[in-house]
């Protein structure tokens, strides 16, 4: 669940709604949250994922300094370092030197203007190098964006301190942690089109590099509403993924926003991680305390901790997390109904969903919430949804069966009644999904229908 204490993109855009609710507008903290409508109970998706991963894709782009590489995960690393520069570490106060170049995508024109855009990757760091992402992007006005920092970013901890960039805003468009926003899309401001920016960074003097074999970004305009039309159960299958309760790790590593409720998303990352087969080794959870149960939980909130957010739930963070142990790719995506989701569980492929709802609106949940993360991992024969929830006062109980018209409802809608009766936002849709780097034909076959290649 979402930090109580921290304002953050979600306490932000929910304050934007209820502004907008009062004065007769919806802003892009509204629109951008707003599930897809449709005709005939068939939602249409205003949502335009797209990645660069091929080595012909790689190609296409400007570099500077940066050389694409082949081989059976193709990317990019430095090359010749197109120059040096200094940074100094926001959360350390540390300034080095750093070796640097540059890779910048070719144009993207979003199928659907956008009224926000979350952008993820999939690389390695080893320890002296990281990584930053920036977007720029046009106006449906024609006019350009700054060039927005979407997150500076290393696998470990040792060289910087992984952080969004708090801040950015050029008075029509906002980041909020890991989200571009228009600020106002009662307007009718778009963003029609984006491209990407990619800096490598390593330690001056050596062969080091950063390795980026996925960079890509969702882009979507949801439309808003409070509920959303009922999908028709389609499938009745549940996936063997892992267990794990978030509420059992509660005051651990503080310096990590302290487990419990603060961790729901690295437990849903490390369960399917571990779903795929993502182990990690007794050396590399050296570091967590023998007492802890699930030590592999507390490693996942350790490195998908954003230290400007002060908190584990960064999107691309987690997965980009879940994309450094090997043959995973992780992206964050939006998906249209409770259909997607089946499409993925009968190819084998689970999600990890985010969801904001009452006590009262979850038969069975037990809590309510601001903003929570759990793992859909199959449906029972009337179409209800099965899901690891994380929280969970034990492993054994993390499994639940939530009915379908609830679940579907909270997932995808984006306006919201929060315990003060004040309206409140929904994310629409948003979720992580995970998957092998070589996915099988069906695989291939569900992700394309989700509109993730």
């Amino acid at each position: 669940m979402s930090r109580a204490q921290q304002p953050s993109r979600r306490t932000v855009l929910t304050a934007a709604v209820a502004a907008a609710v009062a004065g007769g507008t919806a802003p892009a903290a509204a629109a951008a949250r707003r599930p897809a409508a449709g005709t005939g109970g068939a939602p249409a998706r205003p949502i335009d994922y797209h990645a660069w991963t091929t080595y012909r894709e790689w190609r296409l782009g400007a570099a500077q300094g940066v050389r694409a590489v082949a081989g059976a995960r193709p990317g990019v690393v430095i090359g010749a370092p197109a120059g040096r520069t200094d940074y100094t570490d926001p959360h350390t106060g540390t300034t080095a030197t750093w070796d640097y170049a540059t890779w910048t995508s070719p144009v993207h024109r979003l199928t659907a203007p956008a009224t926000e855009v979350v952008s993820s990757w999939n690389a390695q760091t080893p320890d002296g190098t990281w990584l930053q992402v920036e977007l720029q992007g046009t106006y449906s006005d024609g006019a350009e964006t700054p060039w927005y920092v979407m997150g500076r970013w290393a696998a470990g901890d040792q060289d910087i301190k992984r952080t969004s960039v708090d801040g950015q805003s050029d008075g029509k468009s906002s980041i909020w942690t890991d989200t571009f926003a228009i600020d106002d899309a009662s307007t009718g401001l778009r963003l029609t089109s984006y491209r990407l920016r990619l800096t490598l960074y390593r330690r001056p003097g050596t062969h080091l590099t950063p390795t980026v074999w996925r960079l890509g970004a969702m882009g979507s305009d949801i439309p808003d509403r409070f509920t959303v039309p009922a999908s028709t159960p389609g499938l009745a299958q549940e996936l063997a993924v892992p267990r794990y309760s978030q509420e059992i790790h509660k005051g651990q590593y503080p310096q990590y926003d302290g487990g419990g409720e603060a961790w729901c998303s690295p437990t849903s990352s490390s369960m399917i991680i571990e779903y795929w087969g993502g182990r990690l080794t007794p050396e590399q959870l050296s570091w967590v305390d023998p007492a802890y149960a699930d030590p592999q939980v507390d490693n996942a909130a350790r490195f998908t901790y954003d230290y400007q957010y002060e908190g584990c739930g960064n999107w691309p963070f987690n997965a980009a997390y879940a994309a450094t142990f090997g043959g995973l790719q992780g992206v964050v995506t939006r998906l249209a109904s409770l259909t997607d989701l089946e499409t993925l569980i009968a190819a084998g492929i689970p999600a990890i969903t985010s969801q904001s709802f009452l006590k009262t609106e979850l038969t069975g949940a037990g809590y309510g919430t601001s903003g929570h993360l759990m793992t859909v991992i199959g449906f029972t024969a009337d179409g209800d949804v099965i899901a690891n929830d994380p929280a969970s006062p034990s492993d054994d109980a993390v499994r639940r069966v939530y009915l379908r018209r609830e679940f579907e409802n909270i997932w995808l809608r984006t306006k919201r009644y929060n315990a003060s009766g004040n309206v409140a936002s929904g994310t629409g849709g948003v979720c992580y999904l995970y998957f092998p780097a070589h996915p099988t034909p069906l695989q291939r076959k569900a992700l394309a229908a989700v509109g993730v290649r």
